[in-house]
């Protein structure tokens, strides 16, 4: 059976809210998860535009090492990703001496580094193959009432791009979404990190990963619900007509 009495009582803490005395909001459990999404998926996405450029390129000496990251980042699990950054940087001297240590001895930027990293990878293969896809027919059009190759580039092929791309990364938004849960194994307190220390304390298992499991279920139905929306919005003229 369930302990309800358990759920309720462990409730708040997904909350990141203190168990005891005033209930202040923490950087903890359901706010961790949501910034380390959002954070991630915003630097990712700054930087997969400009990678997602040059993988379009027909010029070899540009796309063929975004080709390589990308094999790299999409061929390895992401928790192996953040146990290189997490545990193996720190051995290398030149990394400690520098300004970047600041940052990367600490579990949350070296989460933020990894995710970032992960789904940029991502983002630029869904962008890029979306630009390749781009009609021939939208290129000549510009081309036919004189817009420069920049021009066509920012003013068709790339907002063309970007829209055609929702569907496939409501998906990447969604798997980054899970994907945080490994963040607790590096000492961080997000909804998985939280249900851990409950199963600790309480040596029940079955109640915190099932309440964390719950947040993860939700999260995504509001995720997928807000692409559609954007899908319907920025699709419309690509959908079939009865």
């Amino acid at each position: 059976m369930i302990d309800m009495n358990l759920v309720l009582e462990k409730l708040p803490a997904f909350f990141g809210l203190t168990e005891a005395g005033p209930a202040l909001p923490g950087r903890d459990g359901l706010l961790l998860t949501l910034e380390l999404l959002a954070l991630s998926l915003l630097a990712g996405f700054a930087l997969a535009l400009p990678l997602a450029l040059l993988r379009a390129s027909k010029n070899r000496w540009l796309s063929a090492p975004v080709w390589l990251y990308t094999y790299v980042f999409r061929g390895t699990p992401m928790l192996v990703q953040l146990f290189l950054i997490y545990y193996g940087i720190a051995q290398f001297e030149a990394v400690r001496a520098s300004w970047l240590w600041t940052y990367l001895q600490e579990a949350y930027w070296c989460a933020i580094f990894a995710f970032t990293l992960n789904t940029a990878a991502y983002t630029t293969e869904i962008i890029a193959g979306q630009i390749r896809n781009t009609a021939h027919g939208e290129i000549e059009a510009a081309r036919a009432i004189g817009m420069s190759r920049w021009q066509t580039l920012r003013r068709i092929a790339l907002p063309s791009a970007l829209r055609r791309a929702l569907p496939a990364y409501s998906n990447e938004v969604i798997m980054m979404l899970q994907g945080t849960a490994i963040a607790g194994l590096v000492t961080l307190a997000d909804l998985t990190g939280i249900a851990r220390q409950i199963y600790s304390d309480s040596y029940q298992a079955f109640e915190p990963f099932l309440t964390a499991g719950a947040f993860y279920l939700t999260l995504t139905f509001l995720i997928a619900w807000l692409f559609r929306r954007l899908e319907r919005r920025y699709l419309a003229h690509l959908r079939p007509r009865s």
